[in-house]
């Protein structure tokens, strides 16, 4: 996974009718886009470092 700072990371919610999880990436420290990543959610505005795992993505948004 690559990212860049300004992108949004989507994650997989694990239960049945709940929409993804989404976070703006403030900082990328892996090198080359690589994780982990300084990520401020969408829906409690906690800011945390994730490593994220085969249930998540990447978007760009406009």
């Amino acid at each position: 996974m690559k990212a860049k700072t300004g992108d949004f990371l989507v994650i997989a919610s694990n239960h049945l009718d709940e929409p993804p999880r989404v976070g703006y990436i403030e900082e990328v420290h892996g090198e080359d886009g690589a994780p982990p990543y300084v990520v401020k959610w969408e829906d409690d505005g906690r800011t945390t470092i994730v490593f994220p795992g085969s249930d998540a993505h990447v978007e760009q948004r406009g």
